[in-house]
């Protein structure tokens, strides 16, 4: 971890946040918070670990518990993935409510994965009715701009620098600064020119610049407005 956090120093990554997808995962990312500075941690059962009767009502208790310490920034991933676990549709709602009400009782965000499954995903957000709300890898850009209304920010990770996605690459020239994170979602979906590498938090750069270019911005003056956005959602 260390050799990491080392190179996404030598990158200008000044904080970053590693995801709880389950308990044990989650601990970890306590942990690992605990343990370095610029790390901070969200805890939570990402949909797919949710599903095959895997989520337990009172799963809710231990997510509770380590969101209590001070470097826990966010509840999450939750959300739905019908790519993943089409025959299981039960508990992975079940998961996402829960999680999104205990986001409300705490005031923390909500960090959403969503895949294959966007207008389901919708409507559960719109009946949770949160004001926090983080669309992360967002890949939903028919539902912007009413994640843009509601005040909700989106993740922006390496996708976006991929060629054949046009829609999203469109989206983010529309996306608020004050709106727009910019991640990793490491160890996947390694951004161009690392595609096909084990993604890390220094290739954020990466994407950085990508859609610097797509809005004909600076890219230290969308740095700045990005990283105020994730100053403003997670608190630090």
């Amino acid at each position: 971890m260390a050799d990491l956090i080392a190179a996404a120093a030598a990158a200008g990554v000044e904080r970053m946040v590693t995801i709880g997808c389950g308990r044990e995962q989650s601990e970890q990312a306590v942990a690992l918070a605990e343990a370095h500075p610029q790390v901070y941690a969200a805890v939570g059962v990402h949909p797919v670990d949710a599903g095959r009767g895997r989520w337990h009502d009172s799963d809710i208790d231990w997510i509770r518990d380590l969101a209590q310490h001070d470097k826990v920034v966010a509840i999450g991933e939750a959300g739905l993935d019908h790519f993943h676990e089409r025959d299981t549709p039960d508990d992975q709602p079940r998961a996402f409510r829960a999680q999104g009400m205990l986001a409300a009782e705490l005031g923390l965000p909500l960090v959403i994965h969503t895949r294959d499954a966007a207008d389901d995903t919708m409507v559960i957000l719109r009946e949770l009715g949160l004001a926090q709300v983080v669309l992360h890898c967002f890949s939903i850009p028919q539902h912007l701009d009413e994640a843009v209304a509601r005040g909700w920010v989106m993740g922006i990770a390496g996708p976006v620098t991929f060629p054949k996605n046009v829609e999203l690459r469109e989206a983010v020239t529309r996306i608020p600064a004050d709106r727009m994170m910019v991640e990793t979602d490491a160890p996947y979906l390694a951004p161009v020119p690392m595609r096909g590498h084990r993604n890390q938090p220094a290739y954020v750069a990466h994407t950085l610049a990508h859609v610097a270019a797509l809005r004909g911005e600076d890219v230290a003056d969308l740095d700045r407005a990005t990283s105020a956005t994730a100053a403003r959602v997670f608190g630090w």
